[in-house]
């Protein structure tokens, strides 16, 4: 089906304007991505965002990992131009949000929440409307989808409506068409919400290729834990419109403290607990129910020693646990919260609210 889509000079912001960045175009002089001062976003009385600094670098893998409700959306939304700031200043690529928002919209692609791509539609059809939308002249336009149909594996799916793709295919094709124009940074808001765990897992994969093989900056907003572990190079913790947490995955679970072990044991435990005090990277030993409970320093590595001193003490161990600290403890250490238990908040209340005034 052949598409006659007539160049408008102005489209919503939920698509972008009409040029966008083609290769060749020049960087932004900024050494960040994207920068944030004093981020605010208001709704009435309530405080979405609240005085939020960041800067994000060039081909950085960031997340933004909180429950629903947090103020993840809500920053998308603002550094992608859809919402305006109520205070503060953010740019994306050298590009302010509040006064150069074409020019930010040039820079960027976007995966929403919600499907953004006609079901009637076929994959191929979809990613030649966005191209036409920036303007992209023909030859560059089929030569770009082929090229973003192969990075997410839907070449051979290229010509059938989005109505018959599955909701993994739909949401790669959401992935290709937010890299169409040659964004220089992508927003992926939620980009697996829904989807089963293997899909998930594909889905990590074209994502981590973007990131590390086309050098895109990329923006994850998740509130799955394992989803954030996976994949970014650095997290910021969002609760209540706030950063209460920011650095890598790895240091942020090292900030929680010790691995914990657990030694099931027949005999000798209280010679065994002894026999360990003296090492200085045991930084607690209990009993609870039978089950001998260390928090050992970089316990991977210690297990050994603890082997050969329950050998030297003659205690009788049946079974060893390891547990590492994880982005869910962390998220308990800094919230007060489990990410599962938080459910409707004030800022999920006022997103709705603002959505209704739509």
């Amino acid at each position: 089906m052949a598409l006659k889509i007539k160049k408008v000079n102005d489209i919503s912001s939920a698509i972008g304007p009409v040029k966008g960045p083609l290769p060749g175009q020049a960087k932004a002089k900024e050494e960040a991505a994207i920068s944030m001062q004093g981020l605010t976003k208001r709704f009435g009385d309530m405080t979405a965002v609240d005085h939020i600094d960041l800067e994000i670098n060039k081909g950085e893998l960031f997340g933004l990992l909180g429950a629903n409700g947090a103020g993840k959306s809500t920053i998308i939304k603002m550094l992608t131009t859809m919402l305006t700031p109520t205070k503060g200043e953010a740019r994306v690529w050298g590009h302010n949000v509040s006064r150069e928002r074409n020019a930010v919209r040039s820079s960027i692609g976007v995966v929403f929440q919600d499907p953004a791509i006609d079901g009637m539609l076929t994959g191929r059809e979809n990613l030649d409307f966005h191209g036409r939308m920036y303007g992209m002249d023909g030859p560059l336009r089929q030569r770009r989808i082929d090229e973003v149909l192969e990075l997410v594996d839907l070449a051979e799916k290229a010509d059938i409506k989005m109505e018959d793709y599955s909701g993994g295919m739909q949401r790669r094709l959401e992935i290709a068409r937010g890299l169409m124009h040659y964004p220089h940074v992508l927003f992926l808001d939620e980009p697996t919400l829904g989807l089963d765990a293997q899909t998930r897992r594909y889905i990590w994969q074209y994502i981590r290729n973007m990131n590390k093989e086309n050098g895109v900056t990329i923006v994850l907003t998740t509130h799955y834990m394992e989803e954030a572990d996976a994949l970014c190079d650095r997290v910021a913790i969002i609760d209540n419109g706030k950063i209460v947490a920011l650095d890598s995955p790895e240091n942020l679970k090292d900030m929680i403290g010790s691995d914990s072990v657990s030694l099931e044991i027949q005999s000798g435990a209280e010679t065994l607990i002894q026999s360990l005090q003296r090492f200085s990277w045991i930084k607690s030993a209990s009993i609870i129910n039978g089950t001998v409970e260390l928090k050992v320093d970089h316990a991977q590595q210690r297990i050994p020693e603890i082997m050969q001193v329950a050998n030297e003490c003659s205690a009788v161990i049946t079974s060893v646990g390891l547990h590492k600290p994880t982005l869910e403890d962390v998220f308990l250490k800094y919230t007060g919260r489990k990410i599962r238990e938080t459910g409707a908040t004030a800022n999920s209340l006022v997103a709705m609210m603002h959505r209704r005034k739509k």
